[in-house]
């Protein structure tokens, strides 16, 4: 019976049980319980095949270099702003991630804070548990049906967005680099014409040097005082400082943010807000999707020692590889 590759594990896998199913399967070896990573690296660094990481983790240059035999990534995560594209292509490695198994719970999340913020639902929480209620009513807040909702990136998620919207009677616009072929929506060219037009601007671009705080003040002021913005991409994505002078001064309505600049600690004048939502990047966690996302970790992985190819592979590899060495 032959020995199954050996693989390097970067970090503890978001879903528990993914750890054990991967050392059942393959030679795993964790690099986190290592207490001298680099050390451990050049000494052993050539024997792995495989690296598997997730999307908050990812894989640097350095980690890269460090393992001149790595044939194959698999990455927990739809995101792979984290992954060293560079490092990675240059040595040929197929980079493997976990696309559209959670398109449904990121759209749910993305509609859960548009809603949260508009009819004020987590503010209005807090002030029935202070007593409040006993004083008076609370404010009037926002309806949601039958307003603009502006989309920054129409791809798997924002689509599946787009079609949440219709049950809510929406006008649905978006901004990509390019319009999406056979979309029924609306295309604006820029951003800030996607933001001006918008009574909601949700954010769905993928994280990275191309997309850092293209979301800043200019788009912002375009949303208006009475826009919303909703992050569920990355936070990079979008001026976290331009944000918080956004809100208190009253030149947007207010945000539903899942993701920011610096995890786990959003900007501490964002938890004195009221009319801000703040979630723990929690889009994909539910039960079912991260469950799904370590079934296709796996199977990337055992796709790709079966074909050459991992099931679901990241845009860039695929490109790079279009020829398999």
């Amino acid at each position: 019976m032959s020995r199954p590759p050996r693989l390097l594990q970067n970090g503890a896998m978001p879903l528990a049980a993914l750890n054990q199913e991967l050392a059942a399967r393959f030679d795993i070896h964790r690099l986190d319980q290592e207490p001298d990573r680099a050390a451990f690296l050049a000494a052993q660094g050539a024997e792995f095949c495989g690296l598997v990481t997730s999307a908050g983790i990812g894989a640097d240059a350095a980690l890269v270099r460090a393992l001149p035999k790595l044939q194959v990534v698999s990455s927990f995560g739809v995101g792979y702003d984290t992954l060293d594209e560079a490092a990675l292509t240059a040595q040929k490695v197929r980079v493997g991630y976990t696309p559209d198994v959670l398109n449904d719970c990121v759209a749910d999340l993305a509609f859960a804070l548009l809603l949260d913020v508009s009819r004020g639902v987590s503010a209005a929480d807090r002030f029935v548990r202070r007593g409040d209620w006993e004083k008076g009513r609370f404010g009037l807040q926002t309806r949601v049906s039958g307003k603009r909702l502006g989309i920054f990136g129409m791809g798997r998620i924002g689509s599946t967005i787009a079609r949440r919207a219709s049950g809510f009677d929406m006008e649905v616009g978006y901004h990509n680099r390019r319009p999406v072929e056979g979309s029924p929506h609306q295309y604006m060219d820029s951003l800030r014409a996607l933001a001006e037009w918008a009574d909601y601007l949700v954010v769905v671009a993928a994280g990275g040097a191309g997309t850092r705080h293209l979301v800043n003040a200019e788009v912002l002021d375009a949303l208006g005082p009475q826009g919303f913005l909703v992050n569920v991409a990355r936070g990079s994505v979008v001026d976290e400082a331009a944000l918080v002078q956004a809100l208190q001064q009253n030149r947007i309505a207010g945000a539903g943010l899942d993701v920011f600049e610096d995890e786990p600690r959003p900007l501490p004048a964002l938890l004195a807000l009221d009319n801000v939502v703040l979630a723990p990047h929690m889009a994909s966690g539910t039960h079912e999707t991260r469950r799904a996302m370590g079934d296709l970790v796996l199977e990337n992985l055992e796709t790709f020692f079966a074909t050459g190819r991992p099931k679901a592979e990241v845009p860039w590899s695929a490109a790079i590889n279009r020829i398999t060495p």
